[in-house]
């Protein structure tokens, strides 16, 4: 297997140790750290290097709880000494991290991927396959840097989805934090009406258990996502709220059809969701023609992401004066052309290679 460098992974949670044991089965010499010893001694029984230095590496993840990640990601960025390393994280939110970490190596990232499982002893190698993996560049974010952690998340056989920090955390009250938050409100009031009715927990049915599973998820790593993004979780939590008041408010009067108009367009919606990003045989190469002005990777990689776009592989081209540079980028060749027409009205030069 070929050498693809030497990586280091900060905090080796369920996130951090798989992602440790994924980067070594693609051939990455691999060394993990985490501040609890008896985590290291859990992740070094799965197989993972413990070590803290990682000076001379070429990429490092940073997968401690989010409140941690700027100024981890701070002391990383100052002690890696390879200009050409690439930092990234992996936490819930995003905006506040993406500002206070001022480095051209480091890319916010966040994969969608978890398990029930806590620590290394739940941790997988294929946690990440067929899942969507959120990249959020900032203007200071060097556009090689973007390049060689795209292609790291492809080898993972994720899908990249790259969009703008704070609708990143904008969205994730909806997808991600307030379902936590509910789930958890579900299981709490189905444990507190069993300590009267033991056999409730027997009833638990197929829909039950779908609700909840994630209540079961590592419950340390929530106070930081959600007191960060507590203006986006509070305003999604509101609605929600809303919406069950309307329930309460159609069941009290016996309105059988708003029932039926909101179940079913709950329904509708559910079976419409998109399914896990598939790999593409017919690709159509782009090339567009990058400035030095900051902020124009990505302003072309969150078009895609907002055009659903899937963007199959990234490369870089420099070009001799470096003040400019041409992207050539891998896309499905039925998106080809809306997405090259966006890119032009957006003042972008493109071509096909």
């Amino acid at each position: 297997m070929t050498n693809k460098g030497a990586a280091h992974v900060v905090g080796l949670g369920l996130i951090g140790t798989s992602l440790a044991l994924a980067l070594i089965s693609l051939g990455w010499q691999v060394s993990g750290w985490d501040v609890e010893e008896t985590v290291r001694a859990e992740a070094q029984s799965r197989g993972i290097r413990i070590d803290s230095h990682y000076s001379m590496c070429d990429l490092v993840f940073i997968c401690v709880p989010a409140g941690f990640v700027v100024q981890v990601a701070t002391d990383v960025a100052k002690n890696l000494m390879s200009p050409t390393a690439v930092i990234s994280d992996v936490a819930g939110i995003k905006a506040g991290i993406v500002r206070d970490v001022l480095d051209e190596r480091f890319v916010g990232g966040h994969p969608m991927a978890g398990s029930e499982l806590r620590g290394p002893s739940g941790a997988s190698a294929d946690l990440f396959n067929g899942c969507n993996w959120v990249l959020t560049p900032s203007p200071t974010t060097s556009p090689d840097t973007y390049t060689k952690m795209h292609a790291i998340i492809r080898d993972l056989n994720a899908n990249v989805v790259a969009i703008e920090p704070e609708q990143h955390d904008r969205l994730m009250s909806v997808a991600s934090h307030v379902p936590h938050l509910v789930a958890g409100a579900l299981m709490n009031e189905a444990t507190a009406t069993s300590r009267h009715d033991a056999v409730l927990l027997q009833l638990a049915a197929g829909g039950f258990r779908d609700m909840t599973r994630i209540a079961a998820g590592d419950p340390s790593i929530w106070p930081d996502v959600l007191i960060e993004n507590h203006r986006a979780v509070s305003d999604t939590l509101g609605s929600v709220i809303d919406r069950l008041r309307d329930l309460l408010e159609a069941i009290e009067n016996s309105d059988r059809a708003t029932l039926e108009e909101l179940l079913l367009s709950a329904a509708k919606a559910r079976r419409e969701l998109p399914g896990r990003a598939t790999q593409s045989e017919n690709l159509t190469y782009l090339r567009v023609e990058l400035s030095d002005e900051p902020g124009q990777l990505a302003r072309v990689t969150v078009t895609a992401s907002d055009m659903l776009v899937n963007i199959y592989d990234i490369e870089i081209s420099h070009s001799a004066s470096e003040s400019f540079g041409t992207l050539l980028l891998a896309i499905g060749m039925e998106d080809a052309e809306r997405f090259t027409n966006s890119l032009t009205n957006n003042g972008f030069k493109v071509g096909l290679s």
